[in-house]
């Protein structure tokens, strides 16, 4: 099979599995529908809420992030990533505590009532750079498979793929999504099972080979892993993607869901970061999905991509629906909170998400600078049941801001360890005791104010 086939054959993989999404994608009429996932008013049941859950953080950039973790650090690196997904389970005990005791109907909703609308318009700030990165950091990822950066087969196909998802996103929103991504749950597993099946028949690849692959230090990966779990306490509160599906259906039901996508997503990561473990121990280097791909050719390399725009797409369109709800819903005016509004603000999200790419810019680390950036949303939802005021909201926020500032400018700070990723675990951990101390520092103010 040439080059050019494969091509073909990708091209064929986007049109046909998007058009299947467009096919099976209700158009719907009902504004809990649209914004909340329900069919005619019924909400959604555990099965479809995890499986949405666990794809739409599958994305693809995540996925690439694990087989290159793999690569460099053996399974050291899949278990440091996944420890990500943890978020889950923090998010999923607060979220069913807010609505089980504080009765909350939404993260947007608890803000400004409890800081003010100053703090949910800084929040929704956050939020929005976020979603914004979803969209284009997932497209980039597809377009790789389809020409070098910056060529036409690239560009043409990061357009082709964003249109056919915004397209079915479009016709039912959240209730859309949650049913794409049931599938989409389905084909990701089916395809991992495949791309595995080919991996593990290798001689390299035996069980003592690939627990030893990797060396439980700093260096070899602990690092990340520490700076993960220190994550965790703030990372998914700014994520709309999981916590607009933390109210969508009752509490019980949301919380099994919760805790079963956290067991699950672990698991995916760290069995998709076996592709990076097999490259490692066959002395492959580079882009660990796109290498080990090449190595069985042409069949691992479509289930491969077909793989990357499956977890994309589900990754997408949960970015554009969230964003939809945010501008309509929890900001929007009286006026403007309808279906038809819905639908302009997912226009206008795939526009604004997708004009980076055709500027150059860089893909993001969406897991490591992003991650400590938001590191002062961490004692605002721990702590979410006490009296502090807005004080406390942006002295927390606000230093969590510095913090990943400094670290985006590569500001040094001391190091308490040795290896990669020392300076991610030193901001996180001088960031997560500074966003504590300034939270109370502003509760101290306000009570001496009073």
């Amino acid at each position: 099979m040439t080059a050019d086939n494969i091509i073909l054959y990708q091209w064929i993989l986007v049109i046909a599995s998007s058009v299947a999404m467009i096919w099976v994608s209700p158009f719907v009429t009902s504004d809990k529908d649209f914004f909340q996932g329900s069919k005619k008013e019924e909400t959604p049941g555990f099965l479809v809420l995890t499986s949405s859950l666990v794809i739409s953080w599958l994305f693809a950039k995540s996925i690439a992030n694990a087989a290159n973790l793999g690569l460099n650090f053996g399974i050291v690196g899949g278990f440091a990533y996944s420890a990500y997904y943890l978020s889950f389970v923090v998010c999923g005990i607060i979220v069913y505590r807010m609505r089980k005791i504080g009765g909350i109907p939404s993260i947007p909703a608890f803000l400004e009532i409890k800081f003010g609308r100053k703090a949910l318009l800084l929040f929704s700030v956050l939020i929005g750079i976020r979603l914004m990165n979803e969209v284009w950091s997932n497209t980039m990822v597809i377009g790789t498979y389809f020409g070098d950066t910056g060529s036409f087969p690239y560009y043409l196909a990061i357009t082709v793929f964003t249109l056919l998802t915004m397209a079915y996103t479009l016709k039912g929103g959240l209730r859309s999504s949650l049913i794409t991504d049931l599938i989409q749950m389905v084909l990701f597993v089916l395809l991992l099972t495949a791309i595995l099946g080919l991996i593990f028949p290798s001689q390299e690849m035996t069980v003592r080979s690939v627990t030893a692959s990797g060396s439980w230090t700093w260096e070899g990966g602990l690092n990340l892993l520490l700076a993960a779990l220190l994550q965790v306490f703030s990372y998914p509160f700014h994520d709309p993607v999981m916590t607009d599906r933390g109210f969508v259906t009752d509490t019980g039901t949301t919380q099994r869901s919760f805790l079963a996508a956290g067991f699950i997503g672990i698991m995916c990561i760290v069995l998709f970061s076996l592709v990076g473990v097999y490259g490692k121990l066959i002395g492959l280097e580079g882009e660990a999905s796109v290498v080990v791909a090449r190595q069985f050719g042409p069949v691992m390399m479509l289930l491969m991509n077909f793989i990357m725009i499956t977890s994309a797409a589900s990754t997408l369109d949960s970015a554009l629906n969230s964003f939809s709800k945010l501008w309509v819903i929890d900001l929007g005016i009286p006026q403007l909170k309808n279906i038809k509004s819905g639908r302009l603000a997912i226009v206008g999200l795939t526009l604004i998400g997708t004009i980076p790419i055709f500027l150059g810019a860089e893909i993001l680390s969406a897991t490591t600078v992003s991650g400590t950036m938001v590191l002062g949303l961490a004692p605002v939802f721990l702590f979410w049941k006490d009296r502090s005021r807005s004080t406390s909201f942006f002295l927390a926020v606000g230093a969590g801001l510095l913090m990943g500032i400094m670290y985006a400018f590569e500001v040094p700070l001391p190091n308490f360890t040795e290896g990669k990723y020392n300076q991610l675990l030193s901001y996180n951990v001088f960031g997560f005791i500074l966003v504590f101390v300034s939270y109370f520092a502003g509760k101290i103010f306000d009570k001496h104010v009073e």
